[in-house]
């Protein structure tokens, strides 16, 4: 059984609740590990390091967390596509 597109791993639908708070804690520490990562190898570990990270960061999670709200419905649908196609139930 494929399930629909808002159903959960446990087949109760995630509420806009839900979807808003994971959202934004999967982009947050995304964004911060990628942030930081891309900050380091383009300046190096400099006196204002913390800074430059902190402003790319601050950029960033904000786009992050709405494409993420977003892209959740399609995401998940996809998702549950390709385990059905790969549980031979396509």
């Amino acid at each position: 059984m494929v399930r629909t597109s808002e159903e959960g791993a446990g087949g109760s639908n995630m509420d806009g609740k839900s979807r808003l708070i994971l959202s934004m804690v999967m982009s947050s520490v995304m964004v911060l590990m990628v942030t930081l990562l891309v900050t380091f190898l383009n300046l190096g570990l400099r006196s204002d390091f913390l800074l430059q990270w902190a402003k790319a960061y601050a950029i960033a999670w904000p786009v992050a967390a709405a494409t993420a709200f977003m892209i959740m419905p399609g995401a998940r649908r996809l998702t549950d596509r390709i385990i059905a196609r790969l549980d031979g139930k396509s």
